[in-house]
């Protein structure tokens, strides 16, 4: 990942509102240049020995390697979540005018 310019940031949360935000505030930021919602989606996993099953919406971030450490100090500080899920994919190819653009927006 340290040689990807550009990165894909995804974080789950437990409502729209929250997921609302979450982007929001990170574009207003320029953490990074967009962020996609989707949901409900249910997710299962394991929490404190336990099975769990919850509705959770998607918060996917399109950023730069540049931003990444920026967006993840303000995802965990604004998440509600005590350990949020918080994942970055490389993006190794795409259109040099969106990325050009993504670049743009996420200029401190």
């Amino acid at each position: 990942m340290a040689d990807a310019e550009f990165l894909a940031v995804l974080t789950t949360t437990d409502s729209e509102e929250r997921a609302q935000n979450l982007a929001a505030t990170a574009v207003e930021a320029r953490l990074a240049a967009c962020a996609q919602i989707d949901g409900p989606i249910k997710s299962v996993y394991q929490w404190q020995g336990n099975i769990e099953t919850d509705a959770e919406w998607r918060v996917l971030y399109k950023t730069t390697a540049a931003r990444y450490a920026d967006l993840e100090k303000h995802i965990k500080a604004v998440h509600t979540y005590d350990t949020p899920e918080i994942i970055a994919t490389p993006i190794t190819g795409g259109s040099n005018e969106y990325l050009s653009w993504l670049r743009a927006e996420t200029a401190s």
